[in-house]
């Protein structure tokens, strides 16, 4: 097998080195907080584990050219926060179709009411409002890493903060993120 664009593999082996230690520091540093958005938003810890490795897995396939990207934890959390609300669709498919009740999984947050009502919510409204009250992201983050236009993320708060004030018998919020 002739080795690439005229280098050996010797020559090559260092750079691919690098690439794994660079994308084993960024694995230490984001996985936590990537974990922590999908467990918000499938409120299932076992599978946000699983989505989340998925994602990363997407990630190292691809590490030489997304490693180039001025956020790429913004490539791996968006990759993530789709895998979860599509786990998130199926699962509520899957309830209809059983008839069975949700699966749930003990909290460790302290709210829980809060964190129900945020179940509640249409996935992406349910994204939203933990990216930005659970993970503090401002909104132009948000609509970066969702790719939506920041009036249509400032829209969704709007309505899931509207939605949850309901469900938890609290005046409406302000309108301003």
């Amino acid at each position: 097998m002739e080795p690439a664009e005229g280098h050996t593999v010797a020559e090559r082996r260092p750079d691919l080195s690098r690439a794994e230690e660079g994308f084993a520091g960024f694995f230490r540093t984001e996985y936590p907080s990537v974990a922590r958005t999908v467990e918000l938003i499938l409120r299932d810890r076992d599978r946000a584990e699983e989505v989340t490795q998925d994602a990363f897995i997407q990630l190292f396939t691809r590490w030489r050219r997304i490693s180039t990207y001025e956020r790429p934890g913004a490539w791996v959390r968006r990759v993530a926060i789709r895998m979860a609300v599509r786990a998130a669709r199926r699962e509520r498919v899957r309830v209809l179709v059983e008839g069975n009740e949700p699966r749930q999984v003990e909290d460790d947050f302290p709210d829980v009411d809060l964190l129900a009502a945020v179940h509640t919510l249409p996935e992406i409204q349910r994204a939203v409002i933990v990216l930005f009250y659970f993970e503090d992201l401002p909104v132009a983050e948000i609509a970066h890493i969702l790719e939506r236009p920041e009036a249509t993320i400032r829209s969704d708060l709007h309505r899931a903060r509207n939605q949850l004030a309901d469900l938890l018998n609290e005046p409406p919020g302000g309108d301003g993120p």
